[in-house]
């Protein structure tokens, strides 16, 4: 059985973190990867109030395990999603896009864990300097908003960087890549592109169909032009916006291009205005199955490789 300081700093049974995936994280999906003993987290990304007061209400309704809310530091209404889960004592918060340092003393009041996402060495020390009791160390490989490093360089880094645990993220969906990361020194992962696969993600079919059959090039990198990349499945919208980033269309127009795409990929399914995020680990996300046994195949397939490994060495 894998053991991780994780585990006990959250209480959990398995050091597996779901992505607080935009639009696509609520609480069918969040309740029961911490149901099966993982982290589930509720996006909160949209800004609104009282939805995300009734995920969260729904979830524990559902589970009386630790659930957490992801917060993107940029996004609509943080202040009073802040409010809320301290009022509500969610038991961990993740936040993306900064340093949540401004929230960070009224969360641990409620006795929240206050675990950021970063990209960089700095960002990480920068959090840890502020309080944070974990960071996520996310790779390039992730579907979303990326940065430059890649998972493989980025988290051992971070591990030597900073003195509280790490968690690894971006380009992992299965044991093997979990046995990875808690070798290069991370004590746990966060998962969000196989997630995507699971029987109670409640994205739209057509979204599901392409996670389900992408392969090893199935994505492509767009928005580095207006200083904000998101890895996406190839679609026809994420091709007509990869064009446009290089023709003379204004920085105005061409954001206005992607608004709304993510909603009418999740809702809608919608293949010519959709933006369908995912990660570069879709090609191996090959069937639908429950949260549970998701979270079953990846700590087996851990233990396995971690107890296989001793064959290579002398």
């Amino acid at each position: 059985m894998i053991t991780s300081p994780l585990s006990d700093l959250i209480g959990i049974e398995y050091p597996i973190f779901q992505g607080g995936m935009a639009h696509i994280s609520d609480a069918s999906l969040a309740a029961a990867v911490s149901e099966a003993g993982g982290l589930g987290i509720i996006t909160s990304a949209s800004g609104d109030i009282e939805w995300l007061e009734r995920q969260i209400d729904m979830a524990r309704g559902m589970t009386a395990k630790p659930i957490g809310v992801n917060v993107m530091l940029m996004g609509n209404n943080v202040d009073q999603i802040a409010a809320l889960l301290a009022e509500k004592r969610i038991s961990v918060v993740t936040t993306g896009a900064g340093n949540p340092e401004k929230y960070i003393h009224m969360w641990k009041e409620a006795g929240i864990k206050v675990i950021p996402v970063i990209p960089s060495v700095a960002l990480a020390k920068l959090c840890a300097r502020s309080g944070a009791d974990a960071v996520i160390a996310e790779g390039g490989e992730s579907g979303g908003h990326v940065g430059d490093m890649t998972t493989m360089a980025l988290v051992p880094q971070v591990v030597d960087a900073v003195d509280i645990p790490v968690i690894a993220a971006g380009g992992i969906a299965d044991g093997r890549g979990m046995a990875a990361a808690l070798m290069l020194g991370a004590v746990g992962v966060q998962i969000g592109t196989r997630f995507l696969s699971a029987t109670e993600c409640n994205i739209h079919e057509n979204y599901k169909k392409k996670v389900l059959k992408a392969n090893d090039t199935s994505t492509i990198v767009t928005g580095r032009r207006l200083g904000h990349p998101v890895r996406s499945i190839k679609s026809p919208f994420s091709r007509a916006y990869a064009k446009a980033e290089y023709s003379d269309i204004s920085d105005e127009d061409l954001e206005q291009m992607a608004v709304g795409s993510l909603r009418a990929a999740t809702f809608s399914g919608d293949d010519k205005k959709g933006c369908f995020l995912a990660g570069q680990i879709a090609g191996m996300v090959r069937e639908e199955q429950t949260a549970a046994e998701i979270i079953r195949d990846i700590v087996s397939g851990a233990e396995n490789a971690l107890n296989g490994a001793k064959k290579w060495v002398k």
